[in-house]
C-alpha cells in the first residue's frame, strides 16, 4: 500500500486502484467530484514534477478513459484537474515511492497507453448540476434542464425552462470562458446542431468566467457524454480487461508466479530493459 497525505488531498494505491479524495478547500470541480476510484487498467502513466515548494504528482490516464476529461478536451486547468495532487517540500520522497508504486504495477498488469475502447470511470454522481453566466443545467440521468436567470438572453426567458430528454442529445460540447471570450455548455439535438451564438440558444448555457463554480458545467457534459450511444456507459472495460477481472485475486500466488514468468520473457525477447525487469520482478516478489 502506498499512501501520500496532503492538504491538497490523499492518495492512495493498492496495487490495483488508486483511490483520489480530495482536499476540503480545493477547486468545486474536484470538491463536486468527489473520492475517484482509478483502476490500474485506466492508466497510461504517472509522474512527480518538483519545484522549489515541493512539486505536483499527475495521473495520466489513457485516452477516452474519463468521461470528465473527454469533456473537458484538454482545458482544465490545474487547480481543477482531478489527476493532480500538489506536494509540500517534506513529501517529495514519499511522491517518488507513489510513482514507482503505480509504474510497477503498470507494467506487471502489461496495461497498454493506447485509447480506451470505452469509458473505465463512471461519470460524475447524479444528480448533477453546473451554473453559467446565464443560468443553470441539471441532469438526473435521464432529463436535462436548463433554467435562465435575469441575466438571460429575452430570446430564452421568454420560453421558459427547457427540458429535454437525454436520448434526445446528440451530442454536447463545453467551453470554460477564455480571456475575453466567453464560454458555453451546449446540448446538440439533431444532425449539425444549432448555429446560433450560444447567447441567444436556448439548448446553450454561456460561461462567463465570472465564478470557478462555473466549471462545474463540465461535470453536467460528461455525466451526459456517458448517456450518449457508443461512448461508453460507465464503466466499460475492453474485453482483454474483462478477461483479467476474471483472473484470481493479485495476491494469489499462482497468478504472481505467473506474472513473474511472464516478466522473464518480456526481459528475454528484449521488451523489458535490466533495470525495468528487476524493478518490476521485486514488486511481485512484494506482493508474494
Amino acid at each position: 500500500m502506498a499512501e501520500i497525505i496532503q492538504r491538497d488531498g490523499t492518495w492512495t494505491f493498492d496495487g490495483d486502484t488508486v483511490r483520489v479524495v480530495p482536499g476540503s478547500k480545493v477547486h468545486p470541480v474536484r470538491q463536486d467530484l468527489g473520492e475517484l476510484a482509478i483502476p490500474v487498467q485506466a492508466l497510461a502513466g504517472i509522474s512527480f514534477e518538483p519545484d522549489r515548494k515541493g512539486g505536483r504528482l499527475r495521473l495520466r490516464l489513457r485516452t477516452g478513459a474519463c468521461p470528465v476529461l473527454r469533456a473537458a478536451d484538454g482545458r482544465l486547468k490545474d487547480a481543477s484537474d482531478p489527476y493532480q495532487l500538489a506536494v509540500e517540500k517534506d513529501r517529495t520522497g514519499v511522491a517518488e515511492y507513489f510513482v514507482d508504486e503505480v509504474r510497477n504495477a503498470l507494467v506487471i498488469e502489461q496495461v497498454p497507453d493506447t485509447p480506451a475502447e470505452g469509458f473505465l470511470l463512471p461519470g460524475p454522481s447524479l444528480p448533477v448540476s453546473g451554473g453559467g453566466g446565464d443560468g443553470t443545467a441539471s441532469f438526473d440521468g435521464e432529463t436535462v434542464r436548463l433554467t435562465w436567470n435575469w441575466k438571460a438572453a429575452e430570446s430564452k426567458t421568454s420560453g421558459g425552462s427547457v427540458t429535454f430528454p437525454v436520448s434526445e442529445v446528440t451530442g454536447v460540447r463545453w467551453l470554460p470562458a477564455i480571456g475575453l471570450e466567453n464560454g458555453y455548455l451546449r446540448f446538440e439535438r439533431g444532425p449539425g446542431g444549432s448555429s446560433a451564438p450560444p447567447k441567444f440558444d436556448p439548448y446553450s448555457l454561456e460561461l462567463w468566467g465570472l465564478s470557478r463554480k462555473e466549471y462545474s458545467a463540465v461535470l453536467v457534459a460528461a455525466a451526459v457524454l456517458t448517456r450518449l450511444p457508443r461512448t461508453g456507459t460507465a464503466p466499460e472495460l475492453r474485453a482483454a480487461d474483462r478477461a483479467k477481472a476474471a483472473v484470481p485475486p493479485a495476491d494469489d500466488h499462482d497468478v504472481l508466479l505467473r506474472r513473474l514468468r511472464e516478466l522473464g520473457e518480456l526481459h528475454q525477447a528484449g521488451i523489458l530493459t535490466d533495470d525495468e525487469f528487476s524493478t518490476a520482478k521485486q514488486a511481485v516478489l512484494r506482493r508474494l
